[in-house]
């Protein structure tokens, strides 16, 4: 047993953390499954089961799981949104882990991204950087990997104070009272998630040359001055994700344990659309459409960010 496991600690909680939510984004379990019970994840992982629980309420309050006393957790959302009935035509939704995979199916992966912190693409960048390896590792038959990955990623600016998460201010909570260190706390924590998600994919990226499996990889991160009221994904002149950011409210559990009622967004839910270029009709609205946010995402990129 690590010297960790008894702690609970930030790190392990993140980490633990992460790990069930990409367990969740790639089908591990799926949805309506249960998890396994908190003493074989704690096992598992390596942590205390302590650190299992909080991870557990922090997934419950951003939605993903319910838990009952003596049922154990379900999943009851996933990125990869599904009808709840047959329909005569299936509905503009899409998911984030589809659109990456076809994204590093060519050998010259092109990829721009506008996001609020990172995490869902840090997931999904991860996934890829694994089946890669894996793929170099046990060749298959016409199996093609990228031969170089270009990722432009643009983030708000952390001189910004965003609208969100805010603490969810009551008659009993005005402005100027002790929750305004708790704001700087909950601003602080999504800089902090934003800063290691974008490290982890850079690593995993970088990784990949290092190994010698992508001759070329090049990341450049930006910041912009806007607080994001969507994330784009941009697979250049061919496709596009597109989805708003919902605002709700819901309790946040801060490193020292502190449970905030706040009013936040969730990226790793966020509904997206896909829309596909279609080089025989530039009218048409995916054309359109990919052709102005690419415009606008090359402006805001030459004209308003600067280099992280």
């Amino acid at each position: 047993m690590s010297g960790e496991r008894g702690e609970g600690g930030g790190k392990e909680f993140e980490r633990v953390l992460e790990e069930l939510r990409a367990r969740i984004a790639n089908g591990t379990y799926a949805l309506k499954a249960l998890l396994p019970p908190q003493r074989e994840l704690a096992d598992e992982l390596e942590v205390s089961r302590d650190t299992v629980q909080r991870v557990l309420r922090e997934l419950k309050s951003e939605g993903w799981i319910e838990s009952r006393q003596g049922s154990g957790s379900r999943v009851v959302k996933t990125p990869i949104h599904s009808a709840t009935h047959q329909q005569a035509a299936p509905r503009q939704r899409a998911a984030l882990g589809p659109f990456i995979a076809r994204a590093f199916t060519p050998q010259t992966v092109k990829l721009d991204v506008f996001t609020l912190t990172s995490e869902s693409l840090d997931a999904h960048i991860r996934l890829q950087a694994e089946r890669i390896r894996l793929g170099h590792a046990h060749p298959q038959k016409g199996e093609v990997y990228p031969e170089s990955i270009e990722l432009r990623l643009l983030l708000p600016s952390e001189s910004l104070t965003l609208p969100y998460p805010r603490v969810k201010r009551t008659g009993e909570n005005q402005v100027g009272e002790p929750t305004d260190e708790l704001q700087l706390q909950l601003q602080e924590r999504l800089w902090g998630i934003t800063r290691r998600h974008t490290s982890s994919l850079r690593a995993a990226l970088r990784d990949l040359q290092s190994e010698g499996l992508v001759p070329s990889v090049n990341i450049e991160v930006r910041h912009v001055p806007l607080a994001p009221a969507f994330k784009l994904y941009l697979r250049r002149d061919s496709e596009a994700l597109f989805g708003p950011y919902e605002v709700v409210e819901r309790p946040i559990l801060l490193e020292d344990g502190t449970e905030v009622e706040a009013q936040d967004v969730l990226g790793l839910g966020s509904t997206l659309t896909r829309f596909v270029n279609d080089e025989g009709d530039p009218d048409s609205p995916g054309s359109v459409f990919i052709e102005s946010m690419q415009a606008w995402f090359e402006s805001c990129w030459n004209m308003l960010a600067e280099t992280a």
